[in-house]
């Protein structure tokens, strides 16, 4: 491919809506552009970056013995309905109806379409094992669309499903994707983990996540100092840790804290510690109220309240909510005497003693506060686990960093396949649900996620695997005949062997040539200048400082050499 013909209208300035490298390289680097909040457009750049993606995808899926099919993004609402998800889902899902008043959806997952096909057509154990996938595009509503395609209203997804006769079938299932996972994450270059996570809206027994280390990611990932346990935050339990009684119980009692409202405040206002405190967030859960106790300097981890209550929407109430429930503005809510559907309380607060709670009364606090004498509830764990706190697995100090999700695997068991009636008969006769599970990648986010670990202030180091081109040849004066034609002719020879290669064909100075081949990443960067007179050229890699001059009849040995080393193959040799 030829610059002077490529579409590659590249930004020099950073566009004021990207936040984060990927966003905003992805933009300048002319990968892609935006038609609206959460949706974007591939330029040819970007659109070879994610088919590579999906084709690196496409060969470790097959390897597992995974078939590829495709499904339609339009979904009826008879097969959601059938499964229970037409609520559960949530506000994230694009419904529609037809003209004739039909209720569809724009799929943001395919549990039940491939569902669906399994139990129309296989019958007998003989039929399975099966796992199933398709690459396609899917729809979410996300409420607030941010980070360009990290999150957004329309991406590319790899979804896979395995249907089994038995648990242990579904094990080996599980194994082989999370093996085709790891080699795919590996091929794409990235640093990732796997860790434990919440089923969500997906349901099912078990789950994990591939998460990409990034200091901008959403997520945070949960990980052992001492053992190899990992998990999403909203996934990592606490456990109570009972405390022996070291104080005296003292009288409750009222106390003005006029335009004091957070834990900050408090802390100054009573000139003691955020352990001292206990908060109480009031939320909306579907049709309830409830109210949720942690300790001062502790997360309400909604997922763990959402697991509990069973609910499809959990969110923070409104002032006239709280109001209700307590008869006080924001910020002085408290457990004595609240008006809530259920009260939920943290392990750790039940073992404060004499602590500091809202008065349920505008401008006042409780002090001296105690569990089982002056409050009670339900409870358990509802915070998030913090820094400092122990392992799930073996009591080692626990650790907290970010990531970016770009894999997803679960173990569904029978939760689709028992609501929708998907069966089979065994080698005794008797009929009983397929065991199923579930596999998903982001596409567009894996490419993200790329950018993140690879770039610097000049714009992306895209790994060989996955770059739009791997050689970028410049010729640094156009008007210098010999220059071009060697230019030309290491161009020709390296697309021959294979090897994807751009030409910067034009008429522009040596600067802005090697700024553009910066920003967009490719891989090698032969120049062919002065020096090729006297038959040199310069080599240099992207992710390297170092310029190599090598003799024109070597270039074709150490590209080869660069893919030995990175271990990719070139599709033609």
């Amino acid at each position: 491919m030829r610059l002077s013909n490529l579409f590659m209208p590249t930004l020099r300035e950073v566009p004021a809506e990207a936040e984060i490298p990927s966003h905003q390289l992805m933009l300048r680097a002319a990968l892609m552009r935006k038609l609206a909040s959460g949706i974007y457009n591939y330029l040819p750049l970007g659109l070879r970056v994610l088919r590579k993606i999906e084709e690196i995808v496409r060969e470790e899926m097959n390897r597992e013995g995974a078939q590829e099919i495709l499904c339609s993004a339009l979904l009826p609402s008879e097969l959601w309905k059938e499964s229970g998800r037409w609520e559960v889902f949530g506000p994230e899902m694009f419904k529609l109806l037809d003209r004739n008043g039909r209720e569809f959806c724009l799929g943001p997952t395919h549990e039940e379409i491939f569902t669906d096909i399994i139990r129309n057509e296989v019958k007998s154990y003989k039929d399975m094992p099966l796992n199933l996938y398709q690459i396609q595009t899917k729809y979410r509503d996300e409420r607030r669309p941010r980070f360009g395609v990290m999150r957004c209203r329309e991406f590319t997804m790899k979804d896979a499903y395995s249907f089994d006769t038995s648990w242990e079938g579904l094990d080996e299932s599980f194994n082989k994707m999370y093996r085709a996972y790891c080699r795919i994450f590996d091929r794409c270059g990235l640093d990732y983990k796997a860790v434990e996570a919440d089923t969500g809206a997906m349901g099912g027994t078990g789950s994990m996540e591939f998460m990409v280390k990034s200091d901008i990611g959403e997520a945070e990932v949960v990980y052992c100092s001492s053992c190899d346990y990992a998990a999403n935050i909203e996934k990592a339990p606490t456990f109570e840790v009972k405390v022996e009684a070291k104080e005296e119980l003292k009288e409750l009692q009222k106390v003005e804290t006029p335009n004091v409202r957070t834990i900050e405040e408090l802390v100054s206002f009573f000139n003691t510690t955020p352990q001292k405190f206990a908060k109480t967030l009031i939320y909306k859960a579907d049709d309830k109220v409830v109210a949720v106790m942690v300790r001062g300097d502790r997360d309400v981890n909604e997922t763990k309240v959402i697991n509990y209550l069973k609910c499809i929407n959990l969110e923070l109430a409104d002032a006239e909510t709280v109001r209700k429930a307590t008869g006080a503005d924001i910020g002085f809510a408290g457990p004595i005497g609240i008006k809530v559907d259920e009260l939920l309380i943290d392990y750790e607060v039940k073992y404060i003693e004499n602590m500091i709670i809202g008065a349920n009364e505008t401008a006042y606090h409780m002090i001296n506060a105690n569990y089982g004498r002056d409050f009670e509830g339900t409870v358990g764990d509802f915070r998030n686990i913090a820094i400092g706190d122990k392992c799930p697995k073996c009591g080692a100090e626990i650790k907290i960093n970010r990531g970016i999700e770009v894999g997803h695997i679960f173990k569904l068991g029978t939760k689709y396949s028992q609501a929708m009636g998907a069966t089979f008969v065994d080698d005794k006769g008797e009929e009983k649900p397929i065991i199923m599970g579930c596999y998903g990648i982001g596409i567009n986010r894996t490419m993200a996620a790329v950018i993140e670990q690879n770039h610097d202030e000049k714009g992306i180091i895209w790994p060989l695997s996955i770059a739009p081109f791997h050689v970028i040849v410049v010729p640094v004066v156009m008007k210098d005949e010999l220059q071009v034609k060697v230019a030309e002719e290491i161009y020709n020879k390296l697309n021959e062997m294979g090897v994807e290669t751009l030409i910067d064909d034009r008429d522009e100075r040596a600067g802005v040539k090697f700024n553009d081949a910066d920003l967009i990443g490719i891989p090698i960067r032969i120049t062919v200048g002065k020096k090729i007179k006297d038959g040199i050229v310069e080599f240099k890699l992207r992710n390297s400082s170092e310029v190599k001059e090598i003799k024109v009849e070597e270039v074709y040995d150490e590209v080869l050499k660069v893919f030995k080393e990175r271990n990719v193959k070139i599709k033609s040799c």
